[in-house]
């Protein structure tokens, strides 16, 4: 296989999807001439001309109202938001039309939209451009909600996300872009709603998503040198969720560690949590976990940013905490 980037898989993904098929297409802020805010869309306006690579006003309303009618009349909208943050200007078009167009027309329209948007912490972006919104779409019907940690899953998961006749938000993390991964050069497609088991285990299992999977893999690491084994599983959709993988880990390792970039409150985790209290109880033999950011706006200084985000270290205590073990201290050398 193939070695490429987090930003490259994307990139080929809707490639070879507007190639197949030719009512997908691409809009946004600077998604053509610029190729995207992180080069996403680099070459895709060369190929594909600027009727399938639309450089838009800065309106995020527009941007996705004008995606949501076209989906509404046959076509396969790729919608980029350059920041997740900036989808809060878009959130009536969102929330109230693409989530529920389908349902109130009884099933006559099909909303086939992803919107694309990075999301996440740790570049020095201040509190308004490093927020994780995820659980503010995953509380609305109608909308899926995909979370992809590889190259692997980026390009396999937006793949199905265009073909999808549902609105997907997909959501990327800054961070993530530069890292590589191992990417089939043949077509494939990796199935929404299907969690991945990234790391098996007996003794702890550690629920992730997104970058928060990196960081719970170095715990695992770091924890077997003391003798525990974490199983560590990627959710990789956030919705549908796939419960019966983290329920099957469960009845194995008896523990859960749910590691988020979100908040706690009303976070993912908060529905992990409720979700596995009332299918795996009786599995349980010591209360469930939570690791996330800390709850303040995201500070700008490179320290304070570092100690608001989850970090291996966290990872690791509420590991020890669930085992009711003392922990110990992570040392770098």
């Amino acid at each position: 296989m193939a070695q490429m980037t987090y930003r490259q898989a994307l990139n080929q993904a809707m490639r070879e999807e507007m190639q197949r098929d030719p009512d997908v297409y691409l809009i946004g802020e600077d998604v053509g001439e610029y190729e995207g805010a992180y080069k996403v869309s680099e070459g895709l306006l060369q190929e594909f001309g600027p009727k399938r690579v639309i450089d838009t006003p800065i309106s995020e309303e527009a941007i996705a109202g004008a995606g949501i009618g076209s989906a509404m009349v046959g076509l396969r909208p790729i919608v980029e938001m350059m920041t997740i943050n900036f989808a809060l200007l878009a959130m009536d078009q969102i929330v109230n039309h693409a989530a529920k167009l389908r349902y109130m027309s009884g099933g006559q329209l099909k909303i086939p939209l992803v919107l694309r948007a990075p999301q996440g912490a740790g570049m020095q972006l201040g509190a308004q451009h490093s927020q994780n919104l995820e659980s503010w779409f995953l509380h609305v019907p109608g909308l899926k909600v995909v979370a992809p940690s590889t190259p692997y899953d980026a390009k396999g998961l937006l793949k199905s996300s265009i073909r999808d006749d549902n609105p997907v938000i997909f959501f990327e993390h800054e961070l993530l872009y530069g890292v590589k991964g191992e990417v089939p050069e043949e077509d494939y497609s990796v199935p929404l709603g299907v969690a991945e088991v990234r790391r098996a285990g007996s003794d702890v299992t550690i629920v992730s998503y997104l970058r928060m999977v990196n960081i719970a893999l170095g715990a695992a690491k770091a924890l077997e040198s003391q003798g525990v084994e974490a199983e560590v599983i990627d959710l990789r959709t956030l919705k549908p969720m796939d419960l019966d993988t983290l329920v099957g880990s469960l009845k194995k390792t008896h523990r859960l560690v749910v590691v988020e970039e979100d908040y706690k409150t009303c976070g993912t985790g908060s529905e992990i949590v409720a979700s596995l209290q009332k299918e795996a109880f009786d599995y349980l033999d010591a209360p469930m976990e939570r690791v996330a950011t800390a709850e303040v706006p995201m500070p700008y200084a490179k320290n304070l940013e570092r100690a608001a985000l989850p970090s291996e270290q966290s990872v690791i205590d509420a590991v020890y905490r669930t085992l009711a073990r003392e922990t110990y201290q992570l040392t770098r050398v």
